[in-house]
């Protein structure tokens, strides 16, 4: 028993160094995707995280929350220090997000196409059209030629990197659709998954990030810089003095002037006070004669006519 219990000590220890051994090594998108860090991983040997595969959403690399159902997929193929490369292997898009689109009354009609690109790659092509009502099997024959049609002349024109920003964009799907609308009216068009089969000797190019130490030095090279214009603007004790000197004569030339506007505010409130004066007496005096005038009068009208 005391045998039993000292070799699991042991093997305890064993897997707790194993885990203080492993250390962590992010994973970098390639270019095309602009090198972004996908995510990390755990070993303890750079070798054994080669070949592994890691699941993003394209709305992690881009922001855009209406890409969310879009599910990327990416392989790591080389290890430089604590930096993994990666390498794009293919997409795909989520059950519930297809099963959305396919409804009762509705017709389906799936592609499956092998494509090869401008620079080589080969990839498999699954886009998908679903009409608004159920059509006959010619003109589902005829959608999926349209299909073929458009995705094999879009990448014979463009490069990888093109072909595969154009399919998860949405722009090779709107091109099918146009295509395809004459045939019979189309609800939704959707590249369902797509495959990456063979890679040229190039593949996929990969730039490794900045080290920091380049960084700092371009800190320090901004700090001398903004010092250097300090120590150029520093002036003599005399050229401050005539400063000095200009703007107090500068401020006795304006303070007279201020005084001229104030007393000329000042008289012109007077006369306008004066004229309303003015104006107000006679109007006061006139009603006052006319009122007594016209009672005098009314009075020896009265009294002549009594007598």
């Amino acid at each position: 028993m005391a045998a039993r219990k000292a070799s699991s000590r042991t093997a305890a220890r064993k897997l707790k160094d194993r885990w203080r051994s492993k250390t962590w090594y992010r994973v970098l998108a390639p270019d095309m995707f602009e090198g972004v860090q996908i995510g990390e991983t755990l070993s303890d040997e750079p070798d054994k995280i080669k070949g592994r595969i890691l699941d993003v959403t394209l709305q992690q690399l881009t922001g855009d929350f209406s890409k969310m159902h879009i599910k990327l997929l990416f392989k790591i193929n080389s290890v430089r220090g604590l930096d993994a490369y990666s390498d794009f292997i293919g997409h795909d898009l989520t059950s519930d997000y297809i099963r959305r689109l396919t409804r009762r009354k509705r017709s389906k009609m799936d592609g499956i196409y092998d494509v090869i690109t401008k620079d080589g790659f080969k990839i498999r092509v699954k886009p998908f059209a679903v009409t608004e009502k159920r059509i006959q099997t010619a003109q589902q024959y005829a959608i999926r030629m349209k299909m073929k049609n458009v995705v094999e002349r879009q990448a014979g024109d463009k490069i990888a990197s093109e072909f595969i920003r154009q399919m998860l964009s949405g722009e090779l799907s709107s091109m099918i659709f146009k295509e395809c609308k004459p045939i019979y009216p189309i609800k939704r068009v959707e590249i369902r998954r797509s495959q990456i089969l063979e890679v040229p000797e190039g593949g996929f190019t990969h730039t490794p990030p900045k080290p920091e130490t380049e960084d700092s030095e371009s800190v320090v090279e901004g700090a001398k810089e903004t010092e250097e214009p300090k120590g150029s603007e520093t002036k003599s004790a005399a050229d401050k003095k005539k400063d000095a000197d200009t703007d107090a004569t500068k401020s006795s030339d304006k303070a007279p002037k201020a005084k001229v506007k104030a007393k000329g505010k000042t008289k012109a409130k007077k006369t306008s006070t004066s004229k309303a004066k003015t104006v107000k007496k006679p109007k006061k005096t006139t009603k006052g004669k006319t009122t007594k005038k016209s009672t005098t009068a009314k009075s020896t009208k009265t009294t002549k006519k009594a007598k």
